[in-house]
């Protein structure tokens, strides 16, 4: 078991090593994306490729929810929600990144990168349902402007994760030793990815096999009596592990190696995945009421705006067993193409996290 937790924790100082990297990347490019984002396509593209630059939902919307309650030019709502949307879809590609740590074992593989995508499916299809919605009717921002009139000025709630603590613990020498050496934000970055990187995917193939050797009778058994046939309880989990260590990213990414070990199914790690996209919004929501100045209630409505669509898209998809298998059986599907060819796998997360989005942003900046 102490095996199982010092790699546990190693592999989650690389997942957060990950995202200080990309971070570092690319914060500083998010506001020029954050400019042009009147059509609203152009708003969810510069949602996905902005999370996905640093890697992380909370950064991106946090900037976003500044941004709307920002006292002078503030971002209209209206530009933000897609870019909420899209923030949603480019979380996802940690998880997704970390599945690649399995490409080497095919079945493996196969269970991992399911697991990872059925996260993205879930994304893909709330957002193909409500930003339409949302474009005809201004449902979330009518909805959330009505709802944060009455939340101004409660006062807002901070939580220091002690994990998230204790990981920027660990990272800081790693940071001061590669800034060190290296010269310049973009060179310790991609060092620091590198590092990062190597110490997912070592940390993956080690828990895999002792997961599979140690925990698979205990855990294999609470799993199959309780998470399937209980999606609401799953849910809540991933809602209360998300608040607790505030990010989903940790979350998603923690069921990809029970899942390369066998321990855990596509469909029950599916209301995991679902809980951690409510759990991600909760912290930021609360934060938001601390908000003060003209604009205070424009950030909160925007980070209400979060927290419904992923409520709106729970109460769409994981009720029903019909809609809930159309992103587990997508995802299935999905792996079993990137077993037979791999390639397909680095293209899809290459192309429609990165690819597509930058294309966006190019087109929007040669025709504008």
């Amino acid at each position: 078991m102490l095996a199982v937790i010092a790699l546990l924790f190693v592999f989650l100082l690389g997942v957060n090593g990950l995202g200080d990297g990309f971070k570092s990347l690319g914060s500083g490019l998010l506001e020029s994306f954050f400019a042009a984002t009147e059509n609203p396509f152009m708003g969810l593209m510069v949602g996905i490729l902005a999370t996905t630059l640093v890697q992380s939902s909370s950064v991106s919307t946090s900037l976003i929810v500044g941004l709307v309650a920002a006292p002078e030019n503030p971002l209209p709502v209206a530009n933000a929600v897609a870019m909420i949307m899209g923030a949603n879809i480019g979380t996802t590609v940690t998880n997704t990144i970390v599945s690649l740590g399995h490409i080497g074992r095919p079945e493996e593989f196969r269970r991992a990168f399911a697991v990872a995508t059925c996260h993205d499916f879930f994304n893909f299809i709330a957002v193909a349902v409500f930003l339409p919605i949302e474009m005809l009717t201004g449902y979330l921002r009518r909805t959330a402007t009505a709802l944060s009139s009455s939340l101004t000025g409660l006062g807002g709630v901070e939580y220091e994760s002690p994990i998230k603590n204790a990981l920027k613990a660990a990272l800081a020498p790693v940071k001061s030793g590669i800034a060190l050496v290296f010269d310049g934000p973009g060179a310790q970055g991609t060092t620091l990815i590198v590092i990062s990187a190597s110490l997912i995917f070592t940390a993956l193939y080690l828990l895999v096999r002792v997961m599979r050797s140690v925990m698979r009778s205990r855990v294999e058994g609470l799993v199959s009596r309780g998470l399937e046939q209980a999606p609401l309880l799953a849910m809540i989990i991933g809602i209360v592990v998300t608040v607790m260590v505030q990010s989903s990213s940790i979350t998603t990414s923690l069921l990809v190696p029970l899942a390369g070990a066998a321990l855990i199914t596509v469909r029950q790690a599916f209301p995991i995945t679902v809980g951690a996209n409510i759990g991600t919004t909760v912290t930021a929501a609360l934060a938001a009421l601390a908000a003060t100045g003209e604009n205070a209630s424009a950030g909160i409505t925007i980070a209400v705006v979060h927290l419904l669509f992923n409520l709106s898209a729970t109460l769409l998809i994981l009720p029903s067993k019909r809609t809930r298998d159309i992103p587990v059986l997508a995802a299935e599907r999905l792996a079993t193409v990137a077993v037979e060819s791999r390639r397909w796998a680095l293209l899809y997360v290459l192309i429609l996290f990165y690819g597509v989005p930058a294309l966006f942003a190019v087109l929007n900046q040669v025709l504008g």
